[in-house]
């Protein structure tokens, strides 16, 4: 299967905080973020995969500060590695005013996305990943790590066999 580069499926979204998307405090909900980032990192999956996906799972997301009525986000998915038939997806969140003064990132997460058959609804074989700059490597070296954390938060791996997670405590 032939390797495809992040940018071949990096995927950008903006939105701008409407009334309808705030709490009674007039800040971004969390929940319409979280669809949000979910919507942009499906996408980009679903371009890397060429296939419809679907979440697994989502990595810590925490909420530093909140983002006010008014506001424009941006939301960047890319995938950062391939498995068997799972992408991992990083998406970042950077806000400013309308204006475009004030920018600043405010919330990121790993998303995990799996490829599935349209006809069988079954998981399919994804495509590798080529990272060609040392942002991407980096993403991409960790991804594995990452990966074995998630398995064994999850209980589908015992810690014992996390052989690069078990690396970093040698």
């Amino acid at each position: 299967m032939q390797e495809k580069r992040v940018s071949d499926s990096e995927t950008i979204m903006t939105e701008i905080i409407m009334p309808n998307d705030t709490n009674p405090l007039h800040n971004l909900m969390g929940g319409n973020l979280l669809r949000w980032m979910d919507i942009a990192g499906g996408i980009c999956a679903g371009k890397h995969c060429a296939a419809h996906v679907a979440t697994a799972s989502v990595d810590h997301v925490s909420f530093q500060k909140p983002i006010p009525l008014g506001e424009v986000i941006t939301i960047r998915a890319m995938v950062t590695r391939a498995f068997t038939t799972s992408v991992e997806v990083y998406v970042e969140v950077s806000t400013a005013q309308f204006t475009g003064a004030n920018p600043r990132q405010s919330n990121d997460a790993y998303f995990t996305f799996v490829g599935i058959d349209k006809e069988t609804h079954r998981p399919l074989k994804v495509p590798p990943v080529l990272p060609v700059n040392q942002e991407e490597q980096r993403r991409y070296d960790g991804a594995l790590r990452r990966r074995e954390l998630r398995l064994i938060l999850s209980g589908r791996m015992k810690p014992a066999d996390a052989g690069e997670l078990k690396s970093l405590f040698k």
